[in-house]
């Protein structure tokens, strides 16, 4: 049974998945990986982030994708196999999304926007509310300016959205954990979240397109 949900478990399973997605898993790209693959492909890098995103909301919606990564990815936190599915796919994706717009993914400030654009359609306010200028691509001034304080801020923020997102019973709504029917409406907002969050994404990491 999954472990009641709480802003630190979810922290710590964003941090899980982060480490997964940066470093890599057997048998999966890492978010690097994944981005050079795609910036090798024909068009903008607006069009090439678009492309990505494009793909990896079809795998969100995938069931037999998210019930395969489950079992090949185990996460240290008990947690409902979809959401640790989801997790992923969208870490993974938005930092991608960062490392193709040339930003070290590997530093903690580039990490925390990675977070931020989790949360959705709230992300830029809650990026605005740490002190930071949401609505076009992060400087690298703006990244450096970035303190410890502005990250606990974000991630605390980033945790209550995400609490609020997935149920403090760690049921995702709307019959996410219903067999059947319930897994195909899960799967349809999976990926519609999921190609938010990759749009939020390319507005803060990529030049948004002419």
């Amino acid at each position: 049974m999954a472990q009641t949900l709480n802003q630190d478990t979810l922290m710590q399973a964003l941090d899980w998945a982060y480490d997964k997605a940066v470093n890599g898993v057997a048998g999966l790209d890492s978010a690097s990986d994944l981005a050079h693959d795609y910036m090798q492909r024909n068009g903008s890098r607006h069009d090439q982030a678009q492309s990505l995103i494009r793909w990896q909301s079809a795998k969100a919606a995938t069931s037999g994708f998210l019930t395969g990564l489950g079992g090949l990815v185990t996460m240290p936190v008990t947690l409902p196999a979809n959401i640790t599915s989801v997790v992923y796919i969208q870490v993974r994706m938005v930092a991608a999304v960062a490392a193709m717009g040339e930003y070290d993914i590997h530093d903690d400030r580039v990490k925390v926007l990675v977070y931020a654009c989790l949360a959705g359609n709230t992300a830029k306010d809650i990026i605005k509310s740490a002190g930071i200028v949401a609505g076009r691509k992060l400087t690298e001034q703006a990244i450096r300016g970035i303190s410890a304080k502005t990250i606990t801020a974000i991630n605390q923020k980033v945790g209550f959205r995400l609490l609020t997102k997935f149920g403090q019973k760690g049921v995702i709504n709307l019959g996410k954990l219903v067999p059947v029917a319930g897994g195909v409406i899960g799967g349809s907002l999976d990926a519609v979240a999921t190609r938010t969050i990759g749009h939020i994404a390319r507005e803060t990491f990529i030049v948004a397109a002419d």
